[in-house]
């Protein structure tokens, strides 16, 4: 919902708390840099492609930017609930730039 606020605010702080917190807290970070990288892209696609057929595309343009949102949503909360439950979680799409 704040993007990577939490998960850099967590992953800095309770890194040093357990191997397992480190690796859960590093997962979700890079899930959501992964996120915020396809936002970028979707936004600049849709601005081409919006400038290149005269407005037509921003009447559909906008699905794609929620489509990322709610898939990153639903991932979250069950990659929370999963955690939570004691197990470990991978994000499906991830690009781990924090190793």
């Amino acid at each position: 919902i704040i993007w990577i606020l939490p998960s850099l605010i967590i992953w800095l702080i309770f890194k040093d708390r357990g191997v397992r917190t480190n690796v859960e807290a590093k997962e979700a970070l890079n899930f959501q840099i992964t996120v915020g990288i396809a936002q970028i892209a979707v936004f600049i696609i849709n601005t081409i492609l919006t400038t290149v057929t005269l407005g037509f595309w921003a009447l559909i343009g906008w699905i794609l930017p929620l489509g990322i949102w709610v898939a990153s949503l639903i991932f979250s909360i069950m990659g929370f609930s999963k955690v939570n439950a004691g197990g470990s979680y991978r994000y499906p799409i991830n690009i781990r730039f924090i190793k």
